[in-house]
């Protein structure tokens, strides 16, 4: 081999190692790009809606999500937990929605901000064992029970045994406060309940192996499950006639709440779109709700309703109008089911000029 041949080998040789280098460094590099390109991916696509609800609500818009998937409208990943972590999570920016079995808590700093946008009529229902023989019960003795008053069941006609009260334990939780705001006008009313479950299917599990157990559920739960039977209130049995004629007096409204600055907004707004539609009230209707625009006839019978609730429980004069001494129930009925609307502003006037002439006396004698 002559030096010139050697010396155009070894340059040969040494070019193929130069590309071998190289190709493996820009092997390297894409790999590298890749990791980083894997690390910063989100782990949910930029259009998929978080959805965080308490169990209530849950289990009333699972099934529209699925459609909502079905319908190729859009992706929307729903995770039941409670009332307050899904309402925390959106202030917070961790959730994009929340579905919640209450209105919003008007002094809590979490939930300033946040919109409440009505998804359905449904009705808090008291459940027992289907073992149980009472099949109704008062506004009064609901009341009475809550405060620890009345704890025997043969003052509702039952046998001579102890009530045990079972109730949600999340704080806040949404079938316990607006069953609570009904009857006490505060969400927040302390109450005896000695057996706490931490979502209201776990309170109705246990309520089907406790003969002497009563606790409150929403009837598009309990009315499919038959391990649990629905107690009637003031002798009118929930259903969605009774919701949407307010003959059934413990209605209730679900919510879907978000917030304007949430970054995925648009999404959120075409999904609650969604849900006033035909489609979506078809299946909510399954679930024995009424979909909210059905029945907007309720939102001018909460003055009626209050003072029927007040008679029951406090004695108050039952009428067509608001009872003076209601004034302040009466706005915040309406604040729950219709916040912006022409009859609420008035309610809350009303109130404001009640609470005034109240404190007056009060002023002139300080003075």
């Amino acid at each position: 081999m002559t030096t010139s041949n050697g010396a155009r080998l070894l340059g040969l040789i040494l070019g193929i190692c130069a590309c071998a280098l190289a190709l493996a460094a820009e092997g390297e590099t894409t790999k590298g790009k890749a990791k980083k390109a894997s690390v910063a991916e989100p782990k949910v696509a930029a259009e998929t809606i978080i959805l965080r609800s308490d169990h209530a609500t849950a289990r009333v818009l699972g099934d529209v999500v699925k459609q909502y998937h079905a319908s190729k409208l859009g992706k929307v990943e729903l995770t039941p937990f409670s009332t307050i972590s899904g309402l925390d999570a959106v202030h917070a920016g961790t959730a994009d929605l929340a579905g919640t079995a209450r209105p919003a808590m008007p002094d809590r700093a979490e939930e300033q901000g946040t919109n409440f946008y009505p998804l359905a009529w449904d009705a808090l229902v008291p459940i027992v064992d289907v073992t149980n023989p009472v099949n109704n019960v008062t506004l009064k003795q609901l009341h009475d029970m809550y405060l620890g008053r009345l704890t025997n069941w043969k003052e509702l006609g039952g046998a001579d045994d102890e009530i045990v009260l079972d109730g949600a334990a999340p704080p806040l939780d949404g079938v316990e406060y607006s069953t609570r705001l009904l009857l006490f006008h505060y969400g927040d009313q302390a109450v005896s309940i000695p057996r706490l479950y931490v979502n209201v299917e776990k309170l109705e599990e246990d309520i089907a192996l406790n003969a002497h157990g009563l606790g409150m559920s929403t009837l598009s739960g309990a009315a499919h499950n038959p391990k649990v039977k629905i107690l009637s209130v003031e002798g009118v049995r929930a259903s969605p006639g009774t919701i949407a004629d307010g003959s059934y007096p413990l209605y209730t409204v679900l919510y879907l709440a978000t917030r304007d600055d949430d970054p995925r907004h648009a999404h959120v707004a075409k999904f609650i779109e969604y849900v006033g539609s035909d489609a979506a009230k078809a299946i909510l209707r399954k679930h024995d709700v009424v979909p909210y625009a059905d029945a907007s006839t309720l939102i001018a019978k909460q003055a009626e309703r209050t003072a029927f609730i007040e008679s029951r429980i406090r004695g108050v004069a039952s009428s067509s109008e608001t009872p003076v001494s209601a004034p302040i129930a009466t706005a915040q009925a309406l604040q729950r089911v219709a916040p912006t609307s022409e009859r609420t502003l008035e309610a809350k006037d009303r109130a404001e000029r009640a609470k005034a002439e109240q404190d007056a006396p009060k002023t002139a004698d300080a003075h």
